[in-house]
């Protein structure tokens, strides 16, 4: 026997894209379709449910924000927070079930060579057809409640692109720290619902002043919902803040998409000592 056959040739182990980008996209296909057959398996509405929640929501924020607080006199205020609830809904969403998904694939990830990428990333598939199905049905509200069409809808993509890049970043952050400290659940379930008030969602961002409007426009998913109240609701709405409420959102949402990377890579060889 040779010294070239007794040669040791490395064995990768576990990472976050293990077994290369064909086999990654037919895990996260299959992944997905499974996970969504699953998710409304032996319902009564079955996928109706994805309609009906932002609906039902939205029907109470509605009936809260318009009788209460008076927002109603913002131009066309009805179809703007069903908007923002349908958008919002999908980080919402998609991050709190991502959170778990990696624990809820064990039987898969103890696999050497399987990518752990394609599990946060099959969520956010999942629901990025949720937000598809859900768009069409805000959009058919929009224009019932007389929203005239514009050619700035065609950058609707451009918005939700952007979100679909943000919540990746987070599921991944979320997905790979939960095995080993379990209480990141509990954390993001409370710091989801914090975020919810702190994002102009039931609210314009100029009805809020001082050190708390400073800090609701820091947020990244602010500029993402007033883009799209100007370019799908009101061309007209007014641009709070100047070069500082953009500099600040778009620093804060490069930094967490850069972690969200590096927080995967580092924790995706481990992960399943952690399960």
């Amino acid at each position: 026997m040779t010294d070239e056959a007794l040669q040791l040739r490395e064995v990768r182990g576990p990472s976050a894209l293990g077994g290369g980008w064909r086999r990654t996209l037919e895990l996260l296909y299959i992944i997905a379709v499974n996970d969504f057959k699953r998710t409304y398996f032996g319902t009564v509405l079955g996928y109706l449910w994805s309609l009906v929640r932002p609906l039902l929501l939205f029907a109470v924020l509605l009936a809260v924000f318009t009788h209460l607080v008076r927002f109603a006199s913002v131009h066309h205020y009805t179809v703007l927070l069903l908007l923002n609830l349908v958008l919002f809904g999908f980080f919402s969403e998609t991050t709190g079930q991502a959170t778990s998904s990696v624990v809820n694939q064990e039987n898969v990830v103890r696999k050497t060579q399987f990518p752990r990428l394609v599990i946060p990333l099959a969520v956010v598939l999942m629901s990025l057809f949720n937000l598809a199905i859900n768009l069409v049905v805000a959009f058919a509200f929009i224009l019932g409640f007389g929203v005239a069409p514009a050619w700035t809808w065609l950058l609707l993509p451009v918005i939700v692109l952007a979100l679909t890049i943000y919540t990746t970043a987070v599921a991944m952050i979320l997905a790979s720290l939960f095995p080993r400290f379990r209480d990141v659940g509990i954390i993001w379930s409370v710091l989801a619902t914090a975020l919810f008030y702190a994002t102009p969602v039931i609210y314009p961002l100029q009805r809020v002043h001082g050190v708390i409007g400073r800090l609701i426009a820091a947020n990244p998913l602010t500029p993402i919902l007033e883009l799209a109240r100007r370019w799908v609701i009101d061309p007209h709405a007014p641009i709070t803040g100047g070069l500082l409420h953009i500099l600040v959102p778009a620093a804060t949402y490069l930094a967490v998409c850069v972690l969200g990377v590096w927080i995967f890579a580092r924790e995706a060889p481990r992960i399943a000592e952690s399960l």
